[in-house]
């Protein structure tokens, strides 16, 4: 499949990206991810490793769009849940210890 990442173009098939990760360590995923195989990877560190260019070249849209179309699952972090605020009574409670109920 033919595809453009930061202004450039490759020739990308699902067996030469599962190649190209083979015995690549994932690091830790705080964003965007791609599952390879059984191992969840950055989508910035699948980039670097499939276009050989620095991570700041790209975005991470573009290779999750690739990534897509070539049939592996991609993921979005989650938003967070917004906090609860607590009232007086929730805040004192908390203060003494007690089990805090939003």
């Amino acid at each position: 499949m033919r595809c453009v990442i930061a202004r450039f173009p490759f020739e990308l098939t699902k067996g030469g990206v599962l190649e190209s990760m083979k015995g690549i360590k994932p690091e830790s995923v705080t964003g965007e991810s791609v599952t390879i195989g059984r191992r969840h990877y950055p989508v910035k560190q699948v980039g670097q490793v499939i276009t050989r260019q620095d991570r700041r070249d790209f975005s991470a849209a573009e290779v999750l769009r690739a990534m897509a179309q070539l049939g592996f699952t991609c993921r979005a972090l989650p938003k967070a849940a917004p906090l609860g605020v607590l009232g007086s009574l929730q805040h004192a409670s908390a203060r003494l210890g007690a089990p805090v109920t939003v």
